[in-house]
């Protein structure tokens, strides 16, 4: 029987900046060492998707499933009948992230994340026998979720087991899900689209994973999406802790459902530093529209800094690695800034 932990909501303090999830290069070391010194309130495991397939979002989280296998085709990752090379190989990347991560948390104690490929971007991404995806087939979505909640709990569980000290955060990267929710996903031959998914079947599935997170970690999961669109209305109702996404993305149209998610208790974790190699502005200017958008959504301003933390657009892995160090201490100034002037 998996162990429970204690139910608890994400508390990380005031003005926390944390990265997404991807960083440049192929040393596991080097990039553990840049996260968690870079990060001290919420630093997180990173991914490595120059090493090639398998250390890609897709594929590591493909290594993960329980009784669900996959290999690359030339298309992408395809399920397979048993586990082969290209399973083995994420697997042992994972472990090497593991280690390094290991490695340079000794005795922490705090929030630290770690992040899976959701269900439905998963199900969008992952090709059945015959070549196309499996969203097209309602069974194989099923399976796929099932299979996925399984290899969190081991996932999570063993990483508890290296960070004893660490309160973990489960982030769900979900970019497909709008075009998941709109039909917007290609078919094989690129001439059609999927089917849309009903909003109630999609909701269900993410509130099935938010019951496994719960029970793994105490809290919900953050759901991350750097798509325009995001479903803020829905994610607030599968039960997300929070929900991470491109701030420069947001539209005046969505600003309703953003702060009825704040004022239910949801956290934002708001994607405000580009993502590749340019130049930034000071740290207050980079968080300047966040605290116009949090005037004019009528929010308290003192709980602006708790309720929001500061990232990079989306994963950091097609940037240099000097601006990825550059860009998460200055994710972390501008977290700082909120919190020492959030009006």
């Amino acid at each position: 029987m998996t162990e429970s932990v204690t139910d608890n909501k994400l508390s990380w303090g005031a003005g926390v900046a944390t990265g997404i999830g991807s960083m440049p290069g192929g040393d596991a070391r080097e990039a553990a060492r840049t996260v968690t010194g870079s990060l001290e309130a919420l630093p997180y495991l990173p991914e490595l998707p120059a090493r090639g397939p398998g250390a890609d979002m897709i594929g590591r989280t493909a290594g993960m499933l329980v009784d669900v296998h996959a290999h690359v085709e030339p298309s992408g990752w395809r399920i397979s009948d048993r586990p082969g090379r290209d399973t083995k190989r994420a697997r042992s990347w994972l472990g090497e992230d593991l280690d390094a991560l290991e490695e340079f948390t000794q005795g922490y104690e705090g929030a630290l994340k770690v992040s899976a490929v959701g269900p439905w971007t998963l199900a969008a991404a992952l090709e059945l026998r015959g070549g196309e995806a499996a969203l097209g087939d309602a069974g194989a979505c099923r399976d796929l979720a099932a299979s996925l909640a399984e290899g969190l709990r081991t996932h999570l569980a063993e990483v508890r087991r290296r960070v004893p000290g660490a309160r973990l955060v489960l982030q769900l990267d979900e970019p497909s899900l709008t075009a998941v929710l709109t039909g917007q996903v290609r078919t094989a031959s690129g001439y059609r689209t999927y089917r849309a998914i009903d909003r109630s079947v999609v909701e269900g599935a993410l509130r099935d994973l938010v019951a496994v997170a719960r029970q793994a970690t105490g809290s919900a999961p953050v759901v991350h999406s750097c798509a325009p669109g995001v479903p803020f209305a829905l994610l607030r109702r599968a039960g997300v802790e929070g929900i991470s996404f491109d701030f420069s993305l947001f539209t005046e149209r969505e600003e309703d459902a953003l702060g009825e998610a704040v004022e239910a208790g949801t956290k934002l974790l708001l994607g405000v530093v580009p993502g590749m190699d340019g130049p930034l502005s000071d740290p207050a200017g980079s968080v300047m529209g966040v605290r116009t958008l949090w005037r004019r959504l009528g929010l308290a301003p003192g709980a602006l800094a708790e309720s929001v933390v500061v990232t990079p657009s989306c994963g950091l892995a097609g940037a240099s690695p000097a601006y990825a160090r550059t860009a998460l201490a200055h994710c972390v100034r501008a977290a700082r800034s909120l919190a020492d002037n959030p009006e």
